[in-house]
């Protein structure tokens, strides 16, 4: 069908209006948003492109209605409010979508639509001369591989208040989605919580249409106790649910919620969230919508932006590698994208017009529908890591594949401003990984293998003995078998902590300035941080670093540093040819002193290539029993022994 423009005002249907049957309109598949009061600056640039040469800014009057103020133009191709038409063409039954907006008096609204290498067209306009409710009907054929639609309002003499705005299927809903339950796990971020709590609850149309809401509170500092908890409390009523437990990971909150949801409610979805993440409330119902039209049913991700730079889309979605068996960015997606600086319609942002596929979405944000629980059981027993991308893998072997959506998104602290993969979190990082690889790999995983051995010599050179250390539980544990999974889920946490602490590299100090000052030439120290770049200069620094660890240590830089290092500098070619230094945490709020030992390193490496030589040995019969078991360790029958203590 092609485009059309056409002046429907009786069919114009409000966006967030409800039906007669009093229930949200189960046409409306986005709403135009306008930023909060209180957002940051440049987070405008999710929401709004506005032209430089406007005098004014346009100014929102609430969550849907905007004033554009007199002879300014304004584009609504954004993050939040372009149409990612791409993913509705690929995944579900929409074939033309309507805009619908009321405006206020006299402009010009045209309706652009995007290729999937990043090329604008203009696909059709409209001179209003008076206020009122206008349509657009535009067809989603030419959205194969990618491209977005959305629209630019341009005022004459006057200002103009555009509300009401959202784009809607012209066709019913294969399916019926009528509520959610959203489940939470928090360990002792209460405020935080709380605030995911209140923005839920602060909107009316994502209000109606959240059943529950179930929060696993596993810690000491409790959301009950929490500034503000009273607001969020008076705002969700009854549908709020709290769940005291102990600390079993988000895995064992995630599977709480959903335990909760499918066992006490008729919900239709399950959406999991963070505790720690500031959330758009319209992505709930965006994901919602979504899920009704698909095809077939499906997870329905939201992608993460970056709580530290608010304008930034950080992880469009994700990938498993399946040589190395290693999670990372999608093909052809973009990462750490500043809207502010690239809008939507910039030449640099042309990664964001091709649709990409993932393999699953991130805990931060998901929607399960519930029929897939019922059918594929629980989360794996893993406490923290691999957890969302074996459900995303196991989703998809049943038949149930995954979305990241865009405009469907939370901000979210990002895993790059974390040190968890050389921390406690290490041991999980490799123990879940290898339990993953077991259910979905190949027999033989030799490409795993290449990779975790080479880290372990990386970690190992960066004087990282704690981290080797947990790895090498971490196999232990693997080997020992899937029976040992929920025996570990509430024990193995304070046992690595314990074994961390044991090494100085694991022992969290708070500044380098308790330390004397670093006997380094900085200059020398500066030369050191040039990267080896091929692989003559590699090996010659990897031999180098070998041949330092058969020499004598110099004691007094265990004292004193050589160094201190920032965390972003800390590479294994630079700590190779040290005996001592301070190393900051990712976060900045400490340091790690680290010191060469020749005996250690040499014990681990050696201790780190017969593990990997059993791993390669055992692996094709664990493998095999860890398949056999995947179906009790996910049942919700199991899962009800853990929470009731039987």
């Amino acid at each position: 069908m092609a485009s059309k423009t056409a002046d429907r005002s009786t069919q114009a249907a409000p966006a967030g209006a409800r039906d007669t049957a009093g229930v949200p309109n189960h046409s409306l598949l986005q709403r135009v948003i306008a930023p909060r009061a209180g957002d940051p600056l440049d987070v405008r640039a999710l929401y709004l492109d506005e032209d430089a040469s406007n005098e004014q800014r346009t100014r929102p009057l609430s969550r849907t209605s905007l004033s554009i103020p007199e002879r300014a133009g304004v584009s609504f191709a954004s993050y939040f409010n372009a149409f990612p038409a791409s993913y509705w063409r690929r995944w579900t039954t929409v074939n033309t979508v309507e805009l619908r907006l009321t405006v206020s008096g006299p402009c010009r609204v045209d309706i652009y639509r995007s290729k999937a290498d990043g090329l604008q067209v203009h696909d059709s306009g409209r001179v209003l001369d008076q206020g009122g409710p206008v349509v657009f009907e535009l067809d989603l054929t030419p959205f194969e591989d990618g491209g977005w639609y959305w629209f630019d309002v341009t005022t004459e003499d006057e200002p103009v208040t555009v509300s009401d705005g959202g784009w809607y299927a012209t066709t019913p809903a294969p399916r019926e989605v009528r509520s959610v339950a959203i489940a939470i796990t928090t360990f002792n971020r209460p405020d935080d919580c709380v605030g995911a709590l209140q923005a839920i609850g602060e909107d009316p149309a994502v209000l109606s249409s959240v059943g529950n809401v179930f929060v696993a509170d596993q810690g000491n500092k409790k959301i009950r106790d929490a500034k503000g908890f009273d607001v969020a409390q008076t705002r969700l009523g009854d549908r709020l649910r709290i769940v005291d437990q102990g600390n079993m990971g988000g895995s064992g909150g995630f599977a709480r919620g959903m335990y909760e949801a499918v066992t006490t409610t008729d919900c239709d979805h399950v959406m999991l969230m963070d505790d720690d993440i500031v959330i758009e409330p319209d992505a709930i119902l965006r994901a919602m919508a979504f899920a009704r039209y698909a095809e077939r049913p499906m997870l329905v991700g939201g992608q993460m932006l970056n709580l530290q730079a608010r304008s930034h889309l950080h992880s469009m979605g994700e990938v498993i590698d399946r040589y190395v068996f290693s999670w990372r960015a999608a093909p052809n997606s973009a990462y750490n994208h500043d809207f502010d600086e690239e809008p939507l319609r910039d030449e640099e942002s042309a990664k964001l017009h091709r649709r990409i596929d993932v393999d699953y979405n991130g805990w931060w944000m998901c929607l399960i529908p519930r029929s897939v629980i019922d059918e594929i059981g629980l989360p794996l027993p893993l406490f923290i890591k691999w957890d969302d991308a074996e459900y995303g893998l196991r989703a998809s072997a049943a038949g149930y594949p995954t979305v990241s959506l865009p405009g469907v998104a939370i901000w979210h602290m990002p895993w790059t401003d974390k040190d968890d993969v050389t921390d406690w979190q290490a041991y999980f990082h490799l123990r879940n990984r290898l339990v993953v690889a077991a259910m979905y790999g190949p027999a033989r995983p030799e490409g795993m293998f290449k990779h975790t051995m080479k880290m372990a010599l990386k970690h190992l050179l960066s004087l990282e003995y704690s981290t080797v250390a947990l790895h090498d539980r971490a196999i232990q544990d693997f080997m020992a078998g899937p029976s040992r999974l929920f025996d570990l889920l509430p024990n193995a946490l304070p046992e690595i902590r314990e074994l961390r602490s044991q090494f100085p590299d694991g022992q969290v100090l708070p500044s380098a300035k308790q330390f004397p000052l670093p006997t380094m030439d900085p200059l020398v120290a500066e030369h050191f941080l040039n990267p080896p770049t091929n692989p003559v200069t590699i090996g010659k620094t990897l031999a180098s670093g070998l041949v330092h660890n058969l020499l004598p240590v110099k004691h007094e830089h265990h004292e004193r540093p050589q160094l201190n290092i920032p965390a972003q500098d800390a590479r294994w070619f630079l700590l190779a040819r040290l005996d001592g230094a301070t190393v900051s945490t990712s976060d900045g709020r400490g340091v790690s002193y680290r010191k060469r030992d020749p005996k250690m390193f040499w014990s681990m490496l050696r201790r780190s290539v017969q593990n990997h030589a059993m791993l390669a040995r055992e692996f094709p019969r664990l493998a095999v029993e860890y398949r056999r078991a995947k179906a009790e360790l996910t049942s919700i029958e199991s899962w009800r022994k853990v929470f009731e203590g039987r």
